[in-house]
């Protein structure tokens, strides 16, 4: 019996012990593997850059925005402001030349410019700082491309703009007329209900303000005209000061969505002008508008 116990002792230390012993390693090992920490997916960056011929410059440093921001951060790369310089002298030397910027977005951004997205709106953006360092606008294309793949560090897109040097299109002055006549035939129309402070566009409004900024870049002297209307209600000196009232709403929406200024002239013609009955709510209602066309 105890020969038999003995046994027991032995065997029980021989070899159950080295399985707990593997146990605890294998233990040991998932733990360690279960801490490894995964590997964040690098931000995407686009670099400061554009080429044409022997002409080039390329610098890391761009413009970076906030996730659903048209505007872009500040302050600038002094990096950022050489390249434009010499860009500026170039495209002065090259007047058949034009500078192609492309604003990049994600679909899970938020929209809420006057543009039909905000890539477009981001390209505005960076196109109206090129203008305010000397470089004609007429000598701008922007674009907007939809791009799901880009990874923000943190809540910021690292210069999601893009470049490109191209010649202006032959055609480019026939296009600019289509491009007028469309707008005169179909002009933006804005409607306000009583005591509405914000504008809110269609994707449709979105495309006319796009095409409107786009004609009034390129065409020097070239201006807006926005027109406020109103129904009958009421005298027609308080309608005529109510329409006024209207077209400054909507020209401040313009200028804040990077429509300059002094290409936008305002206007009231009051109860002057229906466009359906004022005898009803649903006419009043058309009555109640601000156009914005070319002049």
């Amino acid at each position: 019996m105890i020969i038999t116990i003995l046994a027991g002792i032995y065997f029980y230390l021989s070899c159950c012990s080295e399985c707990g012993t593997q146990v605890a390693d294998t233990d040991a090992e998932a733990a360690q593997e279960e801490i490894v920490p995964p590997k964040e997916p690098e931000a995407t960056t686009f670099p400061f850059s554009f080429k044409d011929g022997d002409y080039a410059f390329e610098v890391q440093e761009n413009f970076n925005f906030k996730l659903s921001s048209a505007s872009f951060l500040t302050p600038l790369s002094d990096t950022i402001g050489s390249g434009i310089e010499g860009l500026k002298g170039y495209l002065a030397e090259n007047t058949n030349k034009v500078i192609n910027i492309t604003g990049l977005y994600k679909s899970e951004e938020t929209n809420n410019t006057a543009f039909p997205n905000l890539g477009l709106a981001r390209a505005n953006k960076v196109k109206n700082y090129f203008v305010s360092q000397g470089i004609p606008s007429a000598q701008t294309n922007t674009f907007g491309k939809l791009m799901d793949d880009l990874i923000p560090l943190e809540d910021t897109l690292l210069g999601p703009i893009t470049y490109e040097i191209n010649t202006q299109a032959e055609d480019a002055g026939e296009a600019l007329k289509a491009l007028y006549d469309d707008i005169k035939a179909n002009p933006l129309v804005l409607y306000f209900n009583t005591g509405e402070a914000a504008i809110n566009l269609t994707p449709e409004q979105r495309e006319k303000v796009a095409k409107i900024a786009r004609y009034l870049d390129k065409v020097d002297g070239a201006t807006c005209n926005v027109v406020g209307h109103t129904d009958n209600t009421g005298s027609r000196t308080t309608n005529i000061r109510l329409g006024l009232e209207r077209a400054d709403f909507a020209m401040a929406y313009l200028i804040k969505n990077g429509i300059t200024a002094s290409k936008i002239k305002t206007s009231s013609k009051g109860p002057d002008s229906p466009i359906a009955t004022n005898a009803t709510e649903e006419g009043r209602s058309k009555n109640r508008r601000t156009v914005v066309t070319l002049n």
